[in-house]
């Protein structure tokens, strides 16, 4: 049995989280899913870290799962509580000192984001098929309605560890996300962490679209005999 911790990206809560937190549980496993103070004007990352640091308590064998804007928070995480391994899920990318309002332009994401809109002959503005393309349009309608405010308190401040936690960490890439698309993470994921990275179907709500498999992934993170990813 393992104890899986949950970061929800930006302007997210905990309901994001409910098929596979769900999952998860009839597999024997404990399941926390926190709710970030995303939308308190006054909470950075260290009160998002802290908040998830505190659902993990002095509980050992946990698994910490950030998705998306998540990746900025679970490092900090790591060095406030125990955590056995770390899982990005389709997350960004921290370098130290790099505030995440600075995150787009340091990797050249919206070049990368154009180019692949372009390719597959997008609308650039389209936010629900950026990111709800493959969610069944109920589940999509739910989701909207568990949006929150995102404050932009956390954006502005550098990242303020000096360097990547030792942490074994995985990186779970989803191939079909069309918010962080697959080819530009996977260079991210060489450049920033060094490692090759995991990948699944599904865009970038894949916790919506395949919690099962979703939870097969996570649940083989915690039984490999490798401490981490294989490295470049």
């Amino acid at each position: 049995m393992a104890e899986y911790v949950f970061i929800p990206g930006a302007a997210s809560d905990s309901w994001y989280w409910h098929l596979l937190a769900d999952e998860l549980r009839t597999r024997g496993h404990r399941v926390a899913t926190p709710n970030l103070p995303c939308d308190d004007d006054a909470a950075g990352l260290p009160e998002y870290a802290d908040t998830v640091a505190a659902a993990i308590g002095d509980h050992t064998g946990t698994v910490l799962v950030a998705h998306s804007f998540g990746g900025f928070t679970a490092p900090l995480v790591c060095r406030r509580a125990p955590v056995d391994r770390l899982v990005l899920l389709s997350a960004m990318i921290p370098q130290p000192g790099e505030a995440p309002g600075d995150w787009w332009a340091n990797t050249g994401y919206e070049q990368a984001r154009r180019e692949q809109d372009e390719r597959d002959g997008r609308d650039l503005d389209d936010d629900d098929a950026l990111f709800f393309h493959d969610v069944p349009p109920m589940l999509a309608a739910q989701a909207r309605r568990h949006s929150r405010r995102q404050s932009a308190t956390p954006f502005s401040a550098p990242w303020p560890l000096p360097a990547w936690p030792s942490t074994p960490t995985t990186f779970l890439l989803c191939r079909h996300d069309r918010f962080l698309p697959a080819a530009f993470m996977r260079r991210v994921v060489a450049d920033r962490l060094g490692i090759v990275p995991d990948e699944i179907d599904g865009g970038h709500m894949v916790a919506l679209t395949r919690p099962r498999q979703l939870a097969d992934r996570l649940e083989a993170c915690t039984t490999t005999d490798s401490t981490d990813q294989r490295r470049l």
